[in-house]
């Protein structure tokens, strides 16, 4: 239904938007956008994207973390007239009172329906051009939903979604780390264990050994192995996605390790009480980064 769709569309031609994008600029798909996004959904984005002049990566971004690009099996993702409890519906998640100002009738069907996924995706377009995309990106996520957490994963989720322009490219890091982001970025919200290496919970170097095990690369079990582990990054050259990132009092006192994602941000397991989340790679006694999936 949705390939059909798809297809009564006009396929409309791929456009650089070359506008400061908070990080995110438009690209071709990533390995990761294509093994993670149905082919429907996909050309969905990009052609929504074009249409309202924003990048597709950040439509995914929000498909992804709103209901996996309608892979998610909760029935108000796809299930006509379901909400879940804060009255959201449909694969983009929108509210009534929201989708009354901007959903559209994007297949001309004859009817605006936010459970019909060319509606979603263009209506969630039309929607964040309204709150200043492509200007200023993450306002207009934040006005979808009034979090930075629900910012900082859509931001994070749309970087990955790029394809890497270069092999020493600082934006995406390079392909055999995106699926150790991409592990990472799904364990958002994962309580911290001590001594856990998932999946119901994980310490810091836990969660980044995991990751890493996802893309098929095995590290040590713990930070101080970690960063000794290396390849260590030069100091001075910017971090990638994927690198990891090491605090602590000194080279032979690691304590705790994140993964970078990009836009000075990680993804970490931070301690006792806490749970998995994005936070700045900027924390004080910083020791230094590794590659362990190297520059290319």
């Amino acid at each position: 239904m949705i390939v059909a769709a798809v297809a009564a569309l006009l396929l409309l031609p791929v456009l650089v938007i070359g506008a400061a994008t908070g990080g995110i600029q438009v690209s071709n798909p990533s390995q990761t956008a294509i093994a993670e996004i149905p082919v429907a959904y996909l050309a969905l984005y990009e052609q929504a994207g074009v249409a309202f002049g924003i990048p597709w990566q950040l439509l995914a971004g929000i498909g992804k973390v709103e209901c996996d690009h309608g892979q998610n099996p909760d029935p108000a993702c796809s299930q006509e007239g379901v909400t879940n409890s804060a009255g959201a519906g449909g694969p983009m998640q929108f509210l009534a009172g929201t989708w009354q100002t901007y959903g559209t009738d994007a297949d001309g069907n004859g009817s605006a329906d936010r459970w019909d996924p060319v509606d979603a995706v263009f209506s969630a377009a039309n929607y964040l051009r309204a709150s200043g995309a492509p200007d200023n990106i993450p306002a207009a996520v934040y006005a979808y939903n009034h979090s930075q957490a629900y910012v900082n994963e859509v931001l994070g989720w749309a970087t990955l979604y790029e394809k890497q322009a270069a092999p020493a490219d600082t934006t995406t890091g390079s392909t055999a780390a995106q699926p150790a982001v991409a592990y990472a970025l799904d364990q958002l919200g994962t309580p911290y264990r001590w001594g856990g290496d998932g999946p119901g919970g994980f310490d810091c170097s836990g969660l980044t050994q995991a990751a890493y095990a996802a893309a098929g690369i095995g590290l040590p079990r713990t930070a101080q192995a970690q960063y000794d582990a290396g390849p260590l990054v030069p100091a001075g050259q910017p971090l990638q996605p994927g690198d990891l990132v090491f605090f602590g009092s000194s080279s032979t006192a690691v304590e705790h390790v994140g993964i970078a994602i990009g836009n000075g941000e990680m993804v970490d397991a931070p301690h006792s009480g806490a749970v998995v989340r994005i936070e700045s790679d900027q924390w004080p006694n910083y020791v230094g980064a590794s590659r362990p999936a190297g520059g290319q």
